[in-house]
């Protein structure tokens, strides 16, 4: 259902901090260019955090009209409170998107016994696809594969975006949970090894600025070719790593403003610019990736 090359989608802004629906436009006609399978939108990397959900709303209805059923859309309907993840669920399922991308209860840090509970009660808030995300290092829990292979008994749970980075995790999800669950990466820098062990797709950051890049790649791992994965990850590497060389998605949104896709690098506090010593090392990244600057 899902699987393939997705992309965690940034969402741009002006100078003064307002949505820029015209370098929006342009970002996902970059993606559809490139063959990426599917956009998410309001994710961590769209910074729903510090968007309020009505503007969220004007974001994603502006990408469905755009992309006309060309790719898959989620949308993020994440939150820490369970009543607020339903009520954002319930105002999204009107919208024409495939599905949801539910990230992990945040900051007050709930046991897995409160996260199936959570995740248990968002699905039935739903007809449509959830996808769980698990990343630990954002939110200070790890959804735990024996509670991903409860939850995968939900008619309407249908697969996981996992970034911790873990071969091991991988294996104990395909171990515990059946074969058209979906499992794909939310860590680029081992995404290429995940799928080569089995998983199915990745849902990324790199694929922002390097999208045809992303979508060889994974194509290539899909058909357990290793030789060709490798051979194209190996330019990509130094993306993967080096935007996070500060928080997601300032590097991110500078190497999309430095290769002429977006007009500001802005991002709404408390996320800042990313500083100017920490430039040349997102240029050296975007030159290895044969990105034309």
């Amino acid at each position: 259902m899902f699987r393939g090359s997705y992309v965690a989608l940034i969402t741009p802004m002006t100078e003064t901090g307002e949505v820029d629906y015209a370098s929006l436009h342009t970002l996902v006609d970059y993606q559809l260019q490139n063959g990426t399978d599917g956009l998410v939108i309001m994710g961590t990397t769209g910074e729903a955090a510090t968007i309020p959900f009505s503007e969220q709303l004007a974001v994603l209805q502006a990408v469905i009209e755009q992309v006309a059923g060309r790719c898959q859309i989620l949308a993020g309907n994440g939150s820490n409170s369970t009543a607020e993840a339903i009520a954002k669920t319930v105002a999204l399922n009107a919208y024409a998107i495939d599905g949801f991308l539910t990230v992990t209860p945040y900051y007050n840090k709930p046991t897995q016994k409160g996260m199936l509970a959570h995740f248990q009660a968002v699905a039935a808030a739903t007809d449509k696809p959830v996808l769980l995300y698990n990343v630990p290092g954002r939110t200070g829990v790890d959804l735990q594969a024996a509670t991903v292979a409860e939850l995968s008994q939900v008619k309407n749970i249908v697969g996981i975006k996992e970034a911790t980075g873990s071969m091991l995790r991988l294996a104990e999800l395909k171990a515990s949970c059946s074969a058209d669950f979906d499992l794909l990466s939310g860590d680029d820098a081992s995404a290429k090894e995940f799928i080569l062990q089995g998983g199915h797709g990745v849902i990324s950051v790199t694929t922002n600025v390097a999208p045809a890049g992303m979508t060889a790649m994974i194509a290539a791992a899909r058909q357990g070719n290793r030789q060709q994965a490798s051979d194209i990850d190996d330019c990509l590497q130094a993306l993967h790593r080096d935007l996070f060389i500060e928080s997601n998605p300032i590097p991110t949104k500078w190497a999309l403003k430095r290769m002429g896709l977006i007009a500001s690098d802005f991002a709404r506090l408390p996320l800042t610019r990313l500083e100017p010593i920490h430039q040349a090392v997102i240029e050296q990244a975007l030159q290895q990736a044969k990105i034309n600057l």
